[in-house]
């Protein structure tokens, strides 16, 4: 991935961050890894556990930034989910698994939080 499409991902996941707590959710971790996955954002919404895909386009040219996050995709983010939630002892805990779409309209950032965007199955 060139350097300027890395560097504008990361700034859609630092806006996404501003934007979930904006709206309320705690952020507990951020770029969290396992062998298995790198989980964007983890953080509550209430008394919900969610785990946060953050996709950032500049464009819809190649759709729409939620349609990358692929049934594969969506696997390795429920195996990362099942570590930090055994490793922290929360396997009791109510979650859901979200997506943030950012795109870039006009200079200027957009958002589209889909809660329950995937779910284990």
């Amino acid at each position: 991935m060139p350097d300027n499409r890395k560097a504008f991902g990361q700034k859609g996941e630092s806006a996404a961050i501003g934007f979930l707590q904006a709206n309320g959710f705690n952020i507990l971790e951020t770029n969290f890894q396992t062998r298995a996955a790198e989980i964007d954002i983890i953080a509550k919404d209430h008394e919900t556990l969610c785990f946060v895909e953050v996709k950032t386009r500049r464009n819809i040219n190649k759709g729409f930034p939620k349609e990358s996050v692929t049934v594969s995709k969506q696997n390795k983010i429920i195996l990362g989910a099942t570590f930090y939630l055994k490793k922290n002892r929360l396997m009791e805990s109510k979650i859901r698994f979200d997506v943030i779409e950012v795109l870039e309209k006009d200079g200027r950032l957009e958002f589209n939080l889909i809660k329950n965007a995937f779910q284990t199955r």
